[in-house]
């Protein structure tokens, strides 16, 4: 027994010790449990989420995982995609997302929105962001609050399990 716990101790407490900073600082796997990003993500599609976002930058239209600026709604994580960078002006009228001045063709949408929305600018460190199933997810153009601080970011959604099998 002493030899097998000699032998196989260290290797288990290695893998623990690395699976744990690989989920929190690389990598992770997670659940979508609603529809506000239907049809780009089905309901309980699995994604993985890549953790480190100071080694790249995010862009427009990126899918991304955040805490969300709704205080009932802290201890939650959220995906949806990314619609504003900071400094943008956005706009929603007559079905269409306008950014800075501009008609944003959106053909991930699973409709045209049916709501108005600004004009709004987005501070510094923050990001603005949209699900794709508009007209149904709970997302900045209902939230108090419409901008993500740069320090609720999660990771960038990188792929989608599902669409791989």
């Amino acid at each position: 027994m002493k030899k097998f716990l000699k032998q196989w101790v260290p290797s288990i407490l290695i893998g623990v010790v690395l699976s744990l900073f690989i989920r929190t600082y690389v990598a992770e796997a997670m659940r979508v449990p609603t529809e506000s990003m239907v049809p780009t993500i089905e309901v309980n599609d699995r994604l993985v989420v890549e953790k480190m976002l100071w080694l790249t930058s995010l862009k427009h239209g990126d899918i991304v995982v955040f805490t969300p600026p709704v205080q009932d709604e802290l201890h939650k994580r959220y995906v949806k995609r990314l619609i504003g960078l900071p400094g943008d002006t956005l706009e929603i009228k007559d079905g269409s997302l306008i950014r800075n001045g501009e008609i944003i063709g959106e053909p991930y949408l699973k409709e045209p929105m049916t709501y108005t929305f600004g004009p709004v600018t987005v501070p510094e460190e923050h990001y603005f962001f949209l699900g794709d199933n508009r007209n149904v997810s709970y997302d900045a153009h209902l939230w108090p609050t419409p901008f993500v601080a740069k320090d609720k970011l999660i990771g960038k959604v990188i792929a989608d399990v599902n669409d791989l099998f």
